[in-house]
């Protein structure tokens, strides 16, 4: 479905501010595979840049709080694929939380949307959903 008021559109990436930026970079390469695609800045002001794995992309500051915080406005951050257990059996091996175990659901919207998904808590406390729609 093509928007009618912004030509092209898309998500090119989301950003996080990590209260660890070594231990939330090594999650991300790791943990999930993204790829490095660039890094600028130093001590607080250091941010990398990631590939998802689909030419969108993650970026991840070095400034945030260790204060308790729930995405600030976002909910959770949603990663599309077609095998969400292994996304997250990924991550808790990359020392994510469990937070909702892998399941098939069916959305209930209208037209209802069915779908396999998981969320895992990442190293801020960052909600991460691995959402796959059948």
């Amino acid at each position: 479905m093509a928007n009618a008021k912004i030509e092209n559109v898309g998500i090119h990436h989301l950003a996080l501010a990590a209260s660890d930026y070594e231990k939330s970079c090594k999650f991300y390469e790791t943990g999930l595979g993204f790829v490095k695609i660039a890094e600028w800045g130093e001590g607080t002001g250091r941010i990398a840049l990631y590939d998802i794995g689909n030419g969108s992309c993650f970026e991840i500051f070095a400034n945030g709080s260790k204060e308790p915080q729930v995405n600030a406005r976002f909910a959770h951050f949603a990663f599309a694929t077609t095998n969400p257990d292994k996304a997250y059996e990924n991550a808790i091996k990359a020392g994510a939380e469990s937070h909702i175990e892998p399941k098939d659901v069916a959305l209930q919207s209208k037209p209802p949307i069915p779908a396999r998904l998981a969320f895992v808590k990442g190293p801020d406390g960052e909600l991460l959903e691995f959402f796959h729609q059948q």
